[in-house]
């Protein structure tokens, strides 16, 4: 497998965590799932990161109005649609 390498810079930062849980994280860097304490955490981090945006996406397409947004979708549409090659 071919990791790539990050060009973004790091910044070392401190954090508190549970004993039980830093065990449960020596165990899966021991048994190689992550390579050291430091990625595992970094993952974590990204990808609650990344849960977050898209919860808020999800949030946000909530608030769209459907038939609205079909409405201007095809707004304009009567005129070009004789125009458009048969697929």
């Amino acid at each position: 497998m071919v990791v790539p390498v990050m060009s973004m810079t790091m910044a070392k930062v401190a954090i508190s965590i549970e004993k039980a849980t830093l065990e449960e994280l020596d165990e899966l860097v021991k048994s190689n799932v992550f390579p050291s304490r430091s990625k595992a955490i970094q993952e974590a981090v990204a990808e609650k990161l990344n849960r977050l945006k898209k919860t808020r996406l999800a949030e946000e397409c909530a608030k769209l109005d459907p038939s609205e947004e079909q409405a201007l979708a095809e707004e304009g549409l009567g005129a070009e649609y004789s125009e458009w090659p048969e697929y």
